[in-house]
């Protein structure tokens, strides 16, 4: 390669250092293509298991840094006239090439695979324009079990797939409202297996092209370590699980987004209080099972009516989710509750999405207090937010 030709292709290699230091937990790899006349010469940068940087050429494994990566490159480029290079990393590719004693540069999407795009078939029997789209996505459906191996989406997950797709749709404008920031970073507590937070970690990074960063927390060692291997085989490095009670967890990084899926009873209220807790941009849950208000109220000017087990039951799910509104109004957050999904397929299917906008609203502290003494309870959200 002529010295001339060198100095252009370096420069940009540079620019590729800076690339795989910047977006290390979205890097896969660099593939290198050396030719000239009668010769060609394959070669490959990407991460072990040890998070070391590897070239591999000629069957030979050495360790390099980062910082070593266009010198490296060049090194091996002095036997050829000519190179392409690919630097893939999720969601995007920076194709580079060299032609005619010139450097050419060329940013792409991800390839996708054209050949599994059913998602049609799904959306006409749903009605839905997907937002994570069977064929573009396969690789973390496929691994969250969404779709088969031939990339069709399971009959018996077409509510799951239709459930995680609606979440993203409802979030998408808060998604695109708090993405001022470098990296939104999201906390998912009782993440159980983890969907939403892969889910949104795709949309996020390779559709919304945003960094972003996830812990997710539950009780379960099992799901945790169940998680860690879907992370591990997606190449998701930017993911930490952790087995903890929430109440425990102290973040080292501001947190903008705190997630929950079918937190069961309370589980919902600790989401909920580690979201004001951290000053969290916005917390957005879909309660389960409430029981706690349930066991506690009294409501005498309506015992003819819950006197009926199932009516009761009713009103305190009512009453659960509107105390826990008045609660977090009254900590400075702009609450709604939106229908998540169809009663058809569960009675559970209430979306709380919370985002903030003040400091303390007193107003709503003091209905609070007015329905708290009115139907005797004394919520766990309201403890944990020592209100």
């Amino acid at each position: 390669m002529e010295k001339s030709l060198e100095k252009k292709l370096f420069q940009v290699l540079k620019i590729i250092e800076t690339k795989v230091e910047e977006n290390m937990d979205y890097f896969k790899n660099i593939t290198i293509e050396f030719y000239k006349a009668d010769k060609e010469q394959e070669a490959e940068l990407y991460m072990n298991s040890n998070n070391e940087l590897i070239f591999e050429m000629n069957k030979k494994k050495n360790i390099i840094s980062k910082h070593e990566i266009a010198l490296h490159i060049i090194e091996n480029s002095k036997l050829y006239t000519d190179c392409s290079i690919k630097y893939s990393e999720r969601g995007s590719r920076m194709l580079i090439w060299t032609e005619k004693g010139n450097v050419k540069v060329k940013n792409t999407e991800a390839n996708m695979n054209e050949q599994s795009l059913t998602h049609s078939d799904v959306g006409a029997r749903s009605n839905r324009n997907y937002m994570v789209k069977v064929g573009e996505a396969d690789a973390l459906l496929k691994e969250i079990g969404i779709v088969n191996a031939e990339g069709k989406v399971r009959n018996d997950m077409i509510r799951k797939y239709n459930q995680i797709d609606h979440f993203v749709e409802l979030i998408d404008p808060l998604l695109k409202e708090i993405s001022d920031k470098e990296s939104i970073n999201v906390l998912d507590c009782a993440c159980g297996k983890s969907y939403l937070s892969f889910v949104l970690n795709y949309y996020i990074k390779e559709k919304l092209k945003k960094q972003c960063n996830f812990v997710c927390i539950d009780i379960s060692e099992n799901v945790i370590q169940a998680s860690k291997k879907m992370a591990q085989n997606l190449g998701y490095k930017n993911m930490e699980f952790v087995q903890m009670d929430i109440q425990n967890y102290q973040p080292d990084k501001r947190i903008d987004l705190i997630i929950s899926l079918h937190g069961c009873d309370i589980a919902t209220d600790m989401a909920m209080a580690a979201g004001v807790r951290f000053n969290a941009k916005a917390i957005i849950v879909v309660p389960c099972c409430h029981s706690e208000i349930l066991n506690q109220y009294e409501f005498p000017i309506l015992k003819e009516i819950i006197k009926h087990g199932v009516l009761k039951a009713r009103m305190a799910d009512v009453l659960t989710e509107g105390i826990r509104t008045l609660l977090l109004e009254s900590m400075g957050y702009e609450v709604s509750i939106v229908e998540y999904i169809s009663p058809l397929d569960t009675p559970k299917n209430l979306l709380v999405k919370a985002i903030k906008k003040s400091g303390r609203n007193k107003k709503s502290y003091d209905e609070y207090i007015k329905l708290k003494e009115m139907l005797d309870i004394n919520p766990t959200l309201a403890r944990l937010l020592n209100i």
